[in-house]
């Protein structure tokens, strides 16, 4: 008998473009298996709105496998049972996943199914899902070329056929059975792998001309940015499938006469080097796992210490009542949306770092909760990057106050989103504590910027001065450091044109129930 081959799911969830799925369909029958873990939904950084719109991703991919002949097995339980229960049925199999860069939880989890593996008999492959590599196949100065090589691949088309194992499958469980409480989330964006494609080619032929000067608006940012990143984090689409849409496109408008290009030819550069940049800051996590919880450069590590940081901080932060108008809009729409446009990301955990003094990790777990499109890889070296803590990027503190300036001038964003302060105008609006008579019912500034500023930049820079922050310096850059192409620039890699059979998994973005 042949043997089986169990295809698991994680945050890979097409069929499209799916290396596990086809290696699986050419060794033989095909169990898809997707695992409800529920001490992974248990964790301090994971929310009902994450399985909110996983639980709908999942969905459509059960309507995806049923369109091609197949049912998809959901099991809730831990990932160690599941599969005992498979081997104990079927016996021994052959594993198919794609690598995952997630937390902690997560790594340790994948190790422990390896260890499983490896006592029964049972191969384990782990197939490449984006341009991150692992322990010696990592080479950070030629990391950039093979991205641009791997992305250059062809898309890979749905197998055909696929001789599918029948299965029985759990009902997916609902939040409450997670034990995942309603969060504050209003609105959400549509989950599923059409809702990904529409997403992709609005922004790519209609919302996107304006991306590079509108995405650090937290009004316009909101349909100028792709908006593709739920969508990556849950898998529905591949940033391979979006790379190759963004220069399916920039070749579209280099073909276009000059007056008819407008911003477009910017926005699609841009565009293209946020994917490059969304892969290298998940390396950095999948190279150091630790980065989850430890500072990239250790002479940081106590620099917040439990008794350096009042807790209250941090309740004003989670509630959007810190006092500083264009802060809580920003905190108070992220909470209710669950995105929010990069800048204004970069701003809140800046706020949180110099302002309130409080650890990345902490307030890093309340954005991580709130962010749908929570990325482990993008978030927690961000995180550090915006706290100072990674002893290589340049310090950066944004002013509370002319960020509400610089990105709302007219107080629209603020008006929305705090509606204590709608009747205000101008600088009364942005800048309230400044009012002869003070409000009753919006707090006043939790703390003074610019005494909180110079106190947390005058800690962090005794700490960047020490021989052992300068010597961790340049080790962290060693091992997770951008190399720059020296001479001329580099040029712009592109698909390689598909031959054969291969032809039919040229990019389209015209939906396609399965596809």
């Amino acid at each position: 008998m042949e043997t089986l081959n169990v295809l698991w799911f994680k945050r890979d969830l097409r069929l499209r473009d799916h290396d596990a799925l086809r290696a699986a369909a050419q060794g033989g029958r095909v169990l898809p298996l997707y695992c409800v873990e529920p001490g992974y939904w248990a964790l301090p950084d994971t929310s009902y709105r994450h399985w909110n719109f996983i639980r709908g991703a999942v969905a459509d991919l059960q309507a995806s496998i049923a369109d091609h002949g197949g049912t998809l097995k959901v099991r809730v339980g831990d990932i160690d049972d599941v599969l005992n229960t498979i081997y104990e049925t079927h016996g021994p199999f052959h594993l198919h996943a794609h690598r995952e860069t997630g937390n902690w939880w997560t790594f340790e989890r994948d190790k422990r199914v390896h260890r499983w593996c490896a006592t029964r008999g049972v191969v384990f492959t782990e197939h490449l899902q984006h341009g991150i590599w692992r322990g010696g196949e990592l080479n950070r100065d030629k990391w950039a070329a093979d991205w641009d090589g791997m992305m250059g691949e062809p898309i890979r088309s749905v197998p055909f056929p696929i001789h599918w194992e029948p299965c029985e499958s759990d009902v997916l469980p609902g939040a409450d059975a997670l034990g995942l409480a309603h969060d504050g989330l209003e609105h959400t964006q549509e989950p599923g792998r059409d809702a990904a494609l529409e997403t992709l080619r609005s922004f790519l032929y209609e919302r996107g001309e304006t991306y590079q000067r509108a995405m650090s608006s937290p009004l316009a940012g909101a349909d100028a940015c792709s908006r593709l990143s739920v969508h990556l984090a849950a898998g529905s689409i591949s940033i391979r499938e979006a790379y190759h849409a963004a220069l399916k496109r920039q070749r579209e408008v280099a073909g276009l006469p000059a007056n008819l290009k407008g911003d477009w030819p910017k926005a699609l550069q841009s565009f293209i080097g946020r994917l490059h940049w969304h892969c290298h800051f998940m390396q950095k996590l999948e190279a150091e796992p630790e980065l989850e919880w430890l500072p990239m450069a250790r002479a940081y590590k106590d620099l917040r210490t439990t008794d350096a940081w009042n807790p209250k901080h941090l309740e004003a932060f989670e509630q959007g009542t810190t006092g500083y108008p264009f802060v809580d809009a920003c905190l108070r729409s992220l909470k209710a949306t669950g995105w929010i446009n990069f800048r204004m990301r970069a701003m809140l955990m800046s706020f949180a770092s110099y302002d309130l003094w409080l650890p990345w990790q902490e307030s890093g777990k309340v954005l991580a909760r709130w962010f749908t499109d929570y990325e482990p890889g993008i978030h927690w070296p961000q995180s550090q990057m915006q706290s100072g803590e990674t002893g290589i990027n340049t310090v950066r503190v944004y002013s509370p106050v002319k960020q509400g300036y610089d990105q709302d001038p007219d107080g629209v964003f603020i008006k929305r989103w705090v509606p204590e302060l709608s009747g205000l105008e101008g600088k009364d609006l942005h800048e309230p504590w400044r009012l002869t008579l003070p409000l009753a019912d919006y707090p006043d500034p939790i703390v003074d910027h610019k005494k909180a500023v110079a106190k947390a930049k005058a800690a962090l820079f005794a700490v960047r001065q020490t021989a052992e922050a300068k010597a961790e310096a340049k080790r962290v850059f060693e091992k997770h450091g951008s190399r720059k192409r020296r001479g001329r620039p580099a040029r712009k890699a592109a698909p390689k044109r598909p031959t054969g059979d291969e032809r039919q998994a040229e990019f389209s973005l015209a939906p396609a129930k399965g596809i």
